[in-house]
């Protein structure tokens, strides 16, 4: 193996590496919040016992308004009918939204993927760590994530929309730049590699300060 080789295999593996804990972290994020509201739960409860003792049913009814508030606030358990799909997207978005980062997600998956799980971890982890990379450049209010996952007959159709500072982004080397350091160009290259693996369809465009990423992939 060559001297170049090596070098290629050893950014690889410590990008791997990097994506690996990344995606542990966020998960661990994620089941703390639930862990941290499950503990408030108990708290909950005695509180409403203790206004149904006193009779004030009113104040109930106002607890349990504010509960409902507060969840629909917390709330980031999307259900797509994939668990993968669902543990990935679920951790990246109590990830971007750790960071201020408005996420709409609609993504349904009716049926069994034949692509395999670790090539939709890759190409779901990459796709959102992109997004979130260049929202964090806009301010908070600005920041916006669209996710769009559905089948379209026979193939898996991916869509993430992010809004991006200044006007439209140009390609350098075939390639849209990034601002992350060395190693991370790999999540692109990883991405494209598989869809062209699966024998799918990628397309990423930039226009009026939204970047597109639109992927299809054939699951007969």
């Amino acid at each position: 193996m060559s001297l170049f080789s090596k070098q290629i295999d050893k950014r690889i593996a410590a990008y791997q590496r990097e994506l690996v804990e990344t995606h542990y972290a966020e998960v661990e994020n994620m089941y703390r919040q639930i862990r941290g509201w499950r503990h408030d739960y108990r708290n909950h409860i005695q509180a409403m016992k203790a206004y149904a003792a006193k009779g004030d049913w009113d104040a109930i009814c106002r607890y349990l308004d504010e509960l409902d508030t507060d969840l629909n606030t917390v709330d980031t358990v999307i259900k797509t009918g994939n668990p993968m799909t669902d543990a990935i997207l679920n951790s990246k978005i109590s990830l971007a939204r750790s960071k201020a980062i408005t996420v709409r997600c609609d993504a349904q998956i009716p049926v069994k993927l034949k692509m395999s799980e670790l090539d939709l971890c890759c190409i779901l982890g990459n796709l959102f760590d992109n997004a979130i990379e260049a929202s964090l450049a806009l301010p908070e209010e600005q920041r916006l994530i669209r996710v769009y996952m559905d089948m379209k007959g026979s193939q898996l159709y991916i869509s993430f929309t992010n809004l991006t500072a200044g006007g439209k982004l140009s390609k350098v080397k075939g390639l849209f730049p990034t601002s992350k350091g060395d190693g991370h160009g790999f999540g692109l290259v990883r991405i494209d590699s598989i869809v062209a693996r699966l024998d799918g369809y990628l397309s990423r465009n930039s226009e009026d300060g939204a970047f597109t990423t639109e992927i299809l992939i054939p699951q007969e």
